[in-house]
């Protein structure tokens, strides 16, 4: 998912725009839908000033703004090349795509043989482990085989179904009681076909990665993003928390078209899970997403269009936003109570295609979020 600037007023007129019905539905009774990108909103007359800029990584676009900073163009010139560094260090570790990744050595590792991984690496997947036996299994950072098997991963992007004898073989494939870490920063799987998939909780990671060398520079009103994966820190150009929009649930979202509902968040990320973005048609026309449920081995199917998480850090607002959607509205709600440092926004659809927004009880505190 996308994460940019985005022209507010420009945003509303094109939704009179809009032919898709369920749409302007949910845009003329207030309802909020959160499973498209993430929106910084740009600022008119800002009261400070404002650094910002974009490039290019994990496959995406990345967001850096800086606010009321009195910083050199030297200065400047030399922070894009930190965060640069940065992105590159987060992509040796758990990138899928590149050859040399620490991930993608690990996942040609043969059994039962010590890995020793990085400190970022081993975080990730101490926090990922520890979310899969919170959740169940229902976030599952072992799902490489089945991925690549529906197309979605780096192995190819021919994206089709696979046969029910296909899916049966590649359940044996993972799971996370196929991994185990030791206290030595040592990872270890006891069948060789296990493939890591870090994709939600690593673009996280790299998003808590920018804001960590922000902060290391002293600099405290910052907006970092990849994709939909946004923190947030301080205020933003016009000395308020800053405002994250949140874009209407159509499918291949893009710049321009509606957004429905403003956060306004400090100290915080947002990140959004939902299966409008990345998906293929199935012969029945059936739209399949990206998100699988470990349990199944097929793209989740349920009333669930989207889900937007706010926690303290990007690569838990991130991975749990993954797991909310692989739950569902009912599992999910129950799920994300449970935890005292996030609240969730889950937008469910009915038979007629309306939506319908169901935040958890911490939401609107956390998020200023207004139905």
């Amino acid at each position: 998912m996308r994460a940019s600037g985005l022209n507010m007023n420009r945003c509303t007129r094109s939704a009179g725009r809009m032919t898709r019905s369920s749409v302007q539905f949910i845009l003329l009774l207030g309802w909020v839908s959160i499973l498209a990108p993430i929106l910084s909103l740009p600022v008119r007359g800002a009261d400070f000033p404002l650094i910002s800029w974009q490039g290019q990584t994990m496959g995406s676009t990345y967001t850096v703004k800086i606010v009321d900073a009195q910083l050199a163009e030297p200065t400047v010139e030399a922070l894009k090349l930190e965060i640069e560094r940065c992105l590159k260090e987060v992509n040796r570790q758990v990138s899928h795509y590149q050859p040399e990744s620490e991930l993608s050595r690990f996942n040609r590792s043969p059994a039962n043989t010590p890995f020793k991984a990085s400190p970022g690496f081993f975080r990730v997947l101490q926090h990922s482990l520890e979310l899969n036996r919170q959740s169940q299994g229902a976030f599952d950072p072992t799902l490489g085989p089945l991925i690549d098997l529906w197309g979605f991963g780096a192995k190819t992007n021919n994206k089709a179904v696979p046969t029910d004898a296909q899916i049966s073989e590649a359940k044996k494939l993972y799971g996370c009681q196929h991994l185990s870490l030791t206290a030595n920063g040592e990872i270890l799987k006891d069948i060789p076909e296990l493939r890591l998939n870090l994709s939600s909780a690593g673009k996280g990671f790299g998003t808590d990665e920018m804001a960590r060398v922000l902060r290391a520079h002293g600099l405290t009103n910052i907006y970092v993003s990849i994709s939909g994966d946004v923190f947030t820190q301080g205020h933003n150009a016009q000395g308020k928390k800053w405002q994250v929009g949140i874009s209407a649930p159509m499918p291949d979202w893009s710049p321009g078209d509606p957004l429905v509902t403003v956060l306004s968040v400090s100290g915080q990320a947002v990140s959004t899970s939902g299966d409008y973005q990345k998906y293929l048609i199935d012969a029945q026309g059936r739209r399949l997403g990206h998100i699988f449920d470990p349990k199944t081995g097929w793209p989740v199917q349920h009333n669930l269009a989207g889900v937007s998480v706010v926690a303290g850090d990007c690569m838990t607002s991130s991975s749990l936003a993954t797991t909310l959607f692989v739950l569902g509205p009912d599992e999910g709600l129950r799920f994300i109570e449970s935890r005292t440092n996030a609240a969730a926004l889950f937008v469910v659809q009915d038979a007629d295609h309306k939506f319908q927004s169901i935040p958890s009880s911490r939401f609107k505190v956390m998020t200023g979020y207004q139905p």
